[in-house]
């Protein structure tokens, strides 16, 4: 998203489901009111509540998402900045308003309301844990972007990418990072950002910086039980999570044909690199249970990386929003085999 919205503050999604007035079904694999385990195709958008609409879980809120969760339905529209629009109108009394106050029409309204609500919901057991490290690996994925582009000497560039964690992500995920009782890491954040705002001139300073917030977040995800952060069903959840938001992204960057929003084609590349990163991680008890269903993951998460070759945009998109949503959800149905018998 453009880096001017991206600074308006986000509220979490903690209240206790409400009335059922205006509610819409629309899931996330993650986002569930129940301790059930959620199925592994989920997105945690649950990362801060992406979601989609397959199965009776609640949608995208569109008082409390933040702009990478909003992208969702700015990609299935194809209307440009409709994340910013949304989050300025807010906020929202129900879901019709998004007609009322002008920010889309009846028609695309039509196309959408089955993917948003009002509601926020508290999430619990596994849910909430896939929940809790998807977002920490969005920080990552911006982080991880940030890093290339600064490497390039391109600290403008990086700057978005650099202020998404503390700007939008991290009161998306404060609440749960005081209950498990995370010392807190915002200023260490603020304080790289104000390195790369000024120029990062010092790249020695940059790097201890660097380090500094990765290790913070990398030991917050670490509260987490290791045998969790290594339990291949558990994740996959993350990673189709993050892939679920790389696929929104990506929609929202492609126009005409052509990425028209560099931010968006960044971000997306991060979130990607970093559910590689978790998969191999896990490849080898995947490819001990279930062989086939390992190299057809590694098949599809190649060819859905290469859509990505630098940080720094292509002239013209290697794959279309199309095909990297169908090797989004091809990854997602492969990952929910696993662990199940071949048949």
């Amino acid at each position: 998203m453009f880096s001017t919205f991206r600074l308006l503050p986000t509220a979490t999604a903690t209240a206790i489901l409400v009335a059922l007035v205006g509610c819409v079904s629309t899931p996330t694999a993650t986002n569930t009111e129940s301790t059930a385990s959620p199925v592994a195709a989920g997105s945690p958008a649950a990362t801060s509540g992406h979601s989609g609409n397959h199965g009776g879980k609640p949608g995208i809120n569109i008082n409390t998402a933040i702009l990478s969760e909003l992208d969702k339905l700015e990609a299935k529209l194809g209307i440009p900045a409709l994340s910013n629009k949304i989050q300025a109108s807010r906020p929202y009394g129900k879901v019709e308003e998004l007609v009322s106050k002008n920010v889309i029409t009846q028609a695309q309204f039509d196309q959408i309301k089955d993917l948003v609500t009002i509601q926020d919901i508290v999430l619990t057991g596994e849910a909430k844990d896939v929940d809790y490290m998807t977002k920490l690996g969005l920080m990552k994925g911006h982080l991880f972007v940030a890093k290339e582009l600064l490497d390039q000497g391109k600290a403008d560039q990086a700057e978005p990418h650099i202020g998404h964690p503390v700007e939008e992500i991290y009161a998306d995920v404060e609440d749960q990072l005081n209950e498990r009782k995370i010392p807190e890491f915002k200023t260490t954040l603020i304080k790289l950002q104000d390195l790369v705002k000024a120029g990062a001139k010092d790249p020695a300073q940059l790097n201890t910086e660097f380090t500094v917030s990765m290790t913070a977040v990398d030991g917050a995800i670490a509260a987490l039980p290791d045998a969790q952060r290594k339990d291949p069903k558990f994740v996959l959840q993350v990673i189709n999570g993050l892939l679920d938001t790389a696929n929104s992204e990506y929609g929202a960057a492609v126009a005409g044909g052509k990425i028209s929003a560099i931010i968006e084609y960044q971000d997306s590349r991060g979130f990607v690199m970093y559910a590689e990163m978790l998969y191999k991680d896990i490849a080898a008890q995947v490819a001990k249970t279930n062989p086939e269903i390992d190299k057809l993951i590694v098949a599809n998460m190649t060819e859905l990386k290469a859509n990505w070759p630098t940080a720094i945009a292509p002239a013209a998109p290697v794959k279309t929003t199309e095909q990297v949503t169908q090797l989004v959800k091809t990854i997602e149905s492969d990952s929910q085999k696993v662990g199940k018998p071949a048949s």
